[in-house]
């Protein structure tokens, strides 16, 4: 990743709806959910989640796919990993011990955005 595609990715995490729609779409796994369900679940309008998935499908850090009559968003774990290594990547300065903490994986695979939202 570069640097204008990090700004990019962050431009259109740097909002609440986006952010939490991404944390849900990671969550999901690679099923991902509807609109209308993410709509739902972060009680917003079916026209403002379009507005803010629209924007996160432009980011490259969410897919859809058409399924039925629904489009079925799933978290671009690529572009995800990508970010978080564009952050990282010089982060030791030949020091690894410093980045040790943030690489632990084991927090990661709690369902904590699923409770809050319940």
């Amino acid at each position: 990743m570069n640097q204008r595609q990090a700004l990019t990715s962050f431009a259109a995490l740097s909002q609440e709806t986006r952010l939490q729609i991404i944390r849900l779409l990671v969550v999901a796994g690679p099923e991902g959910l509807a609109a209308g369900a993410l709509a739902e679940k972060l009680e917003v309008s079916p026209s403002n989640i379009s507005f803010h998935l629209k924007e996160l499908e432009h980011s490259g850090l969410i897919g859809a796919q058409r399924q039925s009559r629904s489009i079925i968003y799933t978290a671009n774990y690529e572009s995800l990993g990508g970010l978080i290594r564009f952050l990282m990547e010089d982060c030791c300065s030949g020091h690894p011990e410093i980045c040790a903490p943030a690489a632990v994986v084991a927090t990661c695979c709690t369902p904590k955005m699923e409770e809050k939202l319940q």
